[in-house]
């Protein structure tokens, strides 16, 4: 085997104008500052004559319309097709809006497309030899469960600091933290971090990358002449509190309006940790050669989470009146507040829906590392189903990746509840059916 590989690397700011709607919760926000900047960042891998971009960018979740205009812009730039781009979203909770009509979108849209566009065309030139280390590393007590199992039976997400109806949590969590290492002739080393977390760690109304752009930096900075780029993987049941703290847990953090503590200090504790996670391996990688690159895009057939008609009629009264800013006059509180407003938006939303989605999963093999990229938010129990695939040195899945279209929630936890599989658009069934199609993505690749 000879090692054809060539790696580049760019990046450039985003940061949306105040006023802008920020995304993330089910209530209004509007950007009044920022905290850090936000940026895309693209990663130009090539081997004979493929060449593949990796794209992320500091934001929420694209959905699929926006992600063909991005994709769009960066095909007629630079002539690359659109299934060879992996775009993926890192899903901060206090970056901008899309789609919520908001007089400031359109501009900022536009030139966020532009700045795709841009960033791609810089990363392809950007091209020199390379040769890619893998490692592997952990990040500690960071990331936690957050669906529980209560005393009544229930499931709850977010229940609350030592809530004494907790009985265990659901699930668990994977401390895992996937590093590449591209060594470039003559130019910076460019490291690729895969990590699962959600970030929605900063909370507020100041523009902020939360601790997946933090750790882009803090990896830059700890070890000289490097660019980092970092993709969040199976987040879509686990977070940042710890419902069990010890003392100092809390530091630098607040109680939030949903009953979940936040602060933008405890994001910069997480990003320690997963950089931290990054130096343990960095100079111990495995250096391996890469031959091939091979990438492929399929449409999968989902089915919708419809609700029954007798269903829709609380789900109006309770989409209305959050539409009109009555959230006082629905009869709950903290997130089971945000709970069933998610659900009846859900309800709403589908009612004269086809009964399938039309869904996108992206499969890339570089040598014998794979990226499996899903369109939403998927459980650990996914990603650890994707990992699994057979004939890898590593699997790396990843989230929001050419659309954020909701939550993936394993199958029993449609039995169960909570905030996910109560707002999640996809009939029960649906992980265990990406898994196996992850799976046979994976299997062909390596054909």
């Amino acid at each position: 085997m000879a090692n054809v590989l060539q790696a580049g690397y760019a990046k450039a700011n985003i940061n949306p104008p105040m006023g802008i709607n920020i995304a993330g919760y089910y209530k209004v926000r509007i950007a009044d500052g920022i905290l850090d900047d936000l940026e895309i960042v693209g990663l130009a891998l090539k081997a004979n004559d493929k060449t593949v971009l990796f794209m992320s960018i500091d934001h929420c979740g694209v959905k699929m319309n926006y992600i063909k205009k991005f994709k769009a812009a960066i095909t007629e730039r630079t002539g690359i097709e659109e299934d060879a781009i992996f775009m993926s979203a890192t899903h901060t909770h206090t970056g901008p809006a899309f789609g919520l009509n908001n007089p400031l979108e359109d501009g900022y849209i536009d030139f966020v497309a532009t700045r795709f566009a841009d960033v791609a065309q810089f990363a392809i030139e950007d091209l020199k030899p390379a040769k890619m280390g893998q490692g592997q590393g952990l990040a500690p007590n960071i990331s936690f469960v957050r669906r529980f199992r209560m005393k009544d039976g229930t499931a709850k997400t977010n229940p609350g600091v030592n809530n004494p109806d907790i009985v265990a949590p659901i699930g668990d969590v994977d401390e895992r933290v996937i590093v590449l290492r591209f060594d470039r002739e003559n130019a910076d080393t460019i490291v690729l971090v895969h990590f699962a977390d959600h970030p929605d760690v900063v909370g507020g109304c100041k523009i902020s990358g939360d601790w997946p752009s933090m750790t882009r930096r803090f990896v830059e900075k700890s070890i000289d002449n490097t660019k980092c780029i970092l993709f969040n993987g199976a987040q879509g049941d686990v977070n940042h509190v710890n419902v069990h703290p010890k003392p100092g847990d809390f530091n630098d953090m607040f109680n939030d309006f949903d009953g979940c503590s936040r602060g933008y200090g405890h994001a910069r504790h997480m990003a320690r940790v997963v950089t931290g996670a990054v130096l343990q391996v960095y100079d111990k990688v495995e250096y391996v050669d890469v031959d091939s690159i091979r990438y492929s895009l399929n449409i999968v057939d989902i089915a919708a989470n419809k609700a029954t008609k007798e269903e829709l009629v609380l789900a109006h009264k309770y989409n209305d009146l959050h539409n009109a800013g009555k959230d006082d006059e629905i009869p709950y509180k903290a997130m089971m507040l945000t709970t069933v407003v998610a659900e009846a938006a859900r309800m709403v939303r589908l009612e004269n829906a086809d009964d399938f989605f039309k869904l996108p999963f992206a499969g890339v093999a570089i040598g014998n590392v794979a990226f499996f990229g899903i369109p939403g938010e998927p459980f650990t129990g996914i990603g650890r189903g994707i990992k699994e695939a057979a004939g890898w040195d590593y699997v790396l899945p990843c989230c929001l990746t050419n659309g954020s279209e909701g939550y993936y929630p394993m199958k029993d936890s449609y039995d169960e509840g909570g905030y996910e599989a109560r707002s999640s658009g996809f009939k029960a069934g649906t992980a265990e059916k990406i898994i196996e199609e992850g799976l046979k993505i994976l299997a062909d690749l390596r054909k």
